[in-house]
Parts: C-alpha cells; sequence; structure tokens
C-alpha cells in the first residue's frame, strides 16, 4: 500500500500504521479512508494529499 503526503504540512500517512486517533485502523489503504478525514496535523482534507515516490 502506498503512503500519501500532506501538501501543506509534509505529514505522512502511512497504511500500516494507520490514524488511531483519528479512527483509522492499521493496514488502511489511503483510498478507503473516509472522504471527511482530516489531516492529524494541519486539518486539510484528502485532496490535499500526494502519493509518495518511493
Amino acid at each position: 500500500m502506498k503512503k500519501y503526503v500532506c501538501d501543506v504540512c509534509d505529514w505522512v500517512y502511512d497504511p500500516a500504521t494507520g490514524d488511531p486517533e483519528g479512527g483509522i485502523a492499521p493496514g488502511t489503504a489511503f483510498e478507503d479512508i473516509p472522504d471527511d478525514w482530516v489531516c492529524p496535523v494541519c486539518g486539510v482534507g484528502k485532496d490535499q494529499f500526494s502519493p509518495v515516490d518511493e
């Protein structure tokens, strides 16, 4: 599963870790996160994230 980085604050969503405080369980692909989820650091929406090139 691909990692995604916030275009605003550079926080990285790692599917292996998820966002437990935001209600996203580890193992959740970015595409499967609800559309109303926001970055836990700066609060922007999913549309402000880009795939990480590894």
